[in-house]
């Protein structure tokens, strides 16, 4: 019993200490014969959830795209290229401004051959790039060989044809191990390559960083909540409902208990409905519409239409007959369900004002691609939306001290409306890339964000007037401090215009790529793109390292790169501090020779830059997704546990810092 105890928690260390490395692709290879000299070779991959595979033929500046290598072409040839088949997902890509294929779930790729006849030795590889929100893997490679003899072209009586052999074994040349002193051999820095994976798990490595998207989402559910508690369709009714119920029944905690009922119903309500949002679309469906050129316009025109009706223009409201047949049914019954078809009232009557909040929070959650991110959404809303009713009728001397209905709110719309128009000119900016108009650039983008805002401000102000708004000259405390906000944060941005990142903005506005004029220049290069130059020039010089394990397919790498290492502290320390050695994993340069290496009982082959830089990365460090950041001292000794994606610009000062004092 004790030995099996003891074996089954050496299992548990080995897979903890193997955490990091990730396989979230499995493919399996088919041999397919058509005719006697007709085959395919067929790649099938089950992809795990979360993750997606590129197909082929992205072009050049994009992710990595699937092809068919071979090493080995012998008897046969490659009739036409890689076809890839199943259910393929294109969508537009923001960061690099292209339209992508990719493959959810399963992958399929089809290579026909032609065999010529005789004896056929055929061998090489699939390469293909996998990527999820967070990570991108390297470029993976799937080998295959394939032997046989096959009936001659001739009009003689064909020769049965073999079935293809297994996988054939090449010559080894191994350079290195997992389980032993790892290295390519370059003149005596061997111990560059040793692996690390142990001290890293002693400074406190993780398999994984803790997901804060669903709390985000729920946030921003609850925030929109508050902010339709303050609208005409809303505030006023809180005292009348809260009343009715405390009213209708002389026992007070009978009254208490139909308001908490009728906040649970709102709940109930608006969860339902993010439900019902997820189940018909799907979560993937969402995130797919979410970088959809032609929806990205309808998102645009949809909150201009919004923004139009806050200012307003005109009321979006559902047909009164709705509200009426239920407020009617509410009346004819008694007990639960009446107490839930007034709430449900309550959600039809005030859909003018709540809308278009809900429709800009779904939209937003949309681009997080995860299935309960509607529902969290909406659950935020409703106990926002819900919280007061219960509050009130707990402590009903609270409806003395409520604010009274009033201008105050239509300006609470008014603000609403300009917020929404400022988010519509996202949504058109993915459109406006994807059909190449030109229309807005980033200067074009800042000027339109600059001027809502500068207008907002006077607003709030009172130099502005809408319809709905009152004669009231005074300007009261709060609306000045706004004013003085969305004024300020005009000025913000105007240097912008010339260049300058404004990281409050980068999640918004086009790519610094679309930049005509760009003053900007506080950027950080890389000193090496080689890892045993770098490696002897840090020790030559007495430096600690710092390793950017990146790609020019990784688009987290890319928001790193822009909205963090911008930061004067973060470029200060990596520029003055470090030798930044930056590995692209993804590198096409082939190796002067290929290079076969044994990496947990299985033999891969080394072809090129980034197969090298790759493999550095899984046995040196036990990782294999980017972007991947690691600090070294100048023999390869880990300084700090590594760093994946967190656009926190404090966290990653810190990071770098600890490193520093632990080299020190």
């Amino acid at each position: 019993m004790k030995k099996a105890f003891f074996s089954l928690v050496m299992v548990l260390a080995t897979l903890l200490a193997q955490a990091q490395i990730q396989e979230p692709v499995k493919f399996k290879t088919e041999w397919k014969q058509l005719t006697d000299h007709e085959v395919e070779i067929v790649f099938t991959g089950i992809i795990d959830p979360g993750w997606h595979v590129y197909s082929t033929d992205l072009g050049d500046g994009g992710p990595i795209s699937a092809t068919f290598n071979t090493d080995k072409l012998e008897g046969a040839e490659k009739v036409g290229t890689l076809r890839p088949e199943g259910k393929e997902i294109s969508s537009f890509d923001k960061l690099f401004e292209m339209q992508v294929r990719y493959f959810e779930h399963t992958a399929r790729f089809v290579q026909k051959l032609k065999l010529t006849g005789g004896d056929y030795h055929i061998a090489g590889y699939l390469e293909y790039g996998a990527c999820n929100d967070a990570n991108c893997l390297p470029p993976t490679q799937v080998e295959f060989a394939f032997n046989g003899k096959a009936a001659a072209m001739s009009g003689q009586e064909a020769a049965p044809v073999l079935p293809p052999a297994t996988p054939s074994t090449p010559e080894k040349n191994v350079i290195g191990s997992a389980d032993a002193k790892t290295s390519i051999q370059v003149a005596d820095k061997a111990d560059y390559w040793e692996p690390v994976i142990e001290e890293l798990q002693a400074l406190g490595e993780t398999v994984s960083q803790a997901d804060m998207s669903w709390l985000y989402i729920f946030g921003m559910g609850f925030v929109g909540g508050l902010v339709a508690l303050f609208t005409p369709c809303v505030w006023p009714i809180i005292p009348m409902t809260v009343s009715f119920f405390l009213k209708r029944s002389k026992d007070k905690k009978k009254g208490i208990r139909d308001a908490y009922l009728y906040g649970a119903s709102i709940v109930v309500i608006y969860v339902a409905l993010g439900l019902v949002i997820t189940l018909i679309w799907g979560a993937n469906a969402l995130n797919a519409l979410s970088t959809n050129a032609v929806f990205n316009l309808f998102f645009f025109l949809m909150l201009v239409v919004f923004a139009a009706s806050f200012f307003g223009a005109f009321e979006i409201t559902l047909p009164s007959k709705w509200s009426n047949a239920v407020d009617s049914k509410a009346e004819a019954t008694s007990g639960l369900l009446s107490i839930f078809l007034m709430a449900f009232t309550l959600s039809l009557v005030s859909f003018s004002c709540t809308g278009p909040i809900i429709g800009f929070l779904l939209v937003e959650v949309s681009t997080t691609g995860s299935i309960l991110a509607p529902t969290l959404g909406m659950l935020g809303f409703a106990l926002a939306l819900a919280l007061p009713f219960t509050l009130f009728a707990l402590f009903p001397s609270w409806l003395k001290s409520m604010p009274k209905s009033g201008g105050w709110m239509n300006v609470i719309k008014v603000t609403l409306g300009f917020l929404e128009l400022a988010f519509a000119f996202k949504f058109l900016s993915v459109a406006d890339l994807a059909y190449g108009w030109g229309l807005l650039d980033r200067e074009t983008f800042l000027s339109i964000w600059i001027v809502l805002f500068a207008l907002l401000g006077f607003y709030l102000l009172g130099k502005i007037k809408f319809p709905h708004d009152d004669d009231n000259a005074k300007v009261s405390v709060p609306r000045f401090f706004l004013a003085l906000a969305s004024l300020a944060f005009a000025v913000y941005m105007v240097p912008g215009l010339w260049g300058a990142p404004l990281k409050a903005v980068s999640a918004f506005a086009p790519p610094m790529q679309t930049q005509d004029f760009n003053l900007y220049t506080d950027e950080v290069h890389a000193q090496f793109t080689d890892y045993d130059l770098g490696m002897e020039y840090a020790r030559q010089h007495g430096k600690p390292v710092m390793l950017d394990f990146t790609g020019y397919g990784c688009v987290n790498c890319r928001k790193m790169e822009l909205s963090v290492w911008t930061d004067p502290k973060v470029s200060d320390l990596i520029n003055n501090d470090y030798v930044l050695i930056t590995l692209y994993v993804d590198d096409k340069t082939p190796l002067p020779a290929p290079v076969k290496i044994q990496e947990n009982g299985k033999e891969r082959t080394l072809r090129t830059v980034g197969d090298k830089w790759s493999y550095l990365q899984r046995v040196k460090f036990g990782a294999n997704a980017q972007p991947f950041y690691v600090l070294i001292d100048n023999e390869g000794k880990p300084l700090n546990k590594s760093y994946s994606y967190d656009e926190d610009i404090d966290k990653y000062v810190d990071f770098l810092q600890k490193g520093l004092e632990k080299y020190e």
